[in-house]
């Protein structure tokens, strides 16, 4: 199963793609977690404590430019468009609760979407990860899914939009919904976050009128705080809260 969680920054992608996976794991299954958000903050959600190192997979130039044959920086070389990467995920994910993580990190020059030796050795690896591996794939994207190609995005599964009441998650969720159609995705799972009453369940379903939201997860403090004293969040949830996760898991696999 690969799942693709995406929506406006702030709106919580982490929190539930943490929620999904530590739930998933729990049950016994083998979970690969992959944070391509640029800020990076799956692995506070999924509660691995801040002395265990993560390097992100886009610091490790010397391993890119092994793979890739050639330096970085060296604008106008010939570098390999189909570089290995099929050990990169054992050999760099971090293991914690039963919960592979790979942080792929962000790209620090302009022009992130460049046809350059780190974005094509990073573009394989997500395509190794969605095609290739047997493990179910969490992906905590970042609000656009331009690095989901035509060639990946028929290997993910669902793609589930966070969404919080408010017209700029709104307007995010419809155009990850325009792209996903246009790149092949299949299925799409609408998710309300930050909920604090039911006019707010109104609003996103008057918003989205076209689909329909699975399930509603309440604003709480609880999960703010988790951040703050470093646990995660299914540690936070109450017994509410984890219902909800596990009724989107179901649909999920429905």
């Amino acid at each position: 199963m690969k799942i693709a969680i995406s929506g406006k920054g702030g709106v919580g992608k982490s929190t539930i793609a943490a929620a999904i996976a530590l739930i998933l794991a729990k049950h016994g299954q083998k979970v690969l977690a992959l944070d391509s958000d640029p800020d990076a903050n799956f692995a506070n959600a999924l509660g691995i404590p801040k002395n265990i190192e993560i390097k992100p997979i886009s610091a490790e130039i010397k391993l890119i430019e092994e793979r890739t044959g050639v330096k970085i920086n060296e604008y106008g070389k010939v570098f390999k468009l189909n570089p290995e990467v099929s050990d990169i995920a054992e050999k760099f994910a971090v293991s914690y609760n039963g919960i592979n993580l790979v942080v792929l990190g962000a790209n620090n020059k302009g022009g992130g979407g460049c046809a350059c030796p780190e974005n094509t050795f990073i573009r394989m690896l997500i395509t190794d990860l969605i095609l290739y591996k047997n493990e179910t794939l969490i992906m905590d994207m970042e609000a656009g899914i331009e690095h989901l190609g035509r060639g990946t995005a028929m290997g993910v599964d669902v793609m589930i939009i966070v969404v919080e009441p408010g017209q700029r998650s709104i307007d995010c969720a419809e155009t990850v919904i325009r792209m996903g159609n246009e790149i092949g995705i299949k299925r799409f799972i609408i998710v309300g976050n930050k909920i604090t009453s039911k006019d707010d369940e109104e609003y996103i379903k008057k918003s989205l009128p076209d689909h329909k939201i699975s399930v509603f997860m309440p604003y709480s403090n609880n999960i703010r705080e988790s951040d703050r004293d470093g646990i995660s969040v299914l540690d936070s949830f109450n017994q509410e809260q984890i219902k909800i996760i596990e009724n989107l898991i179901s649909e999920i696999k429905s």
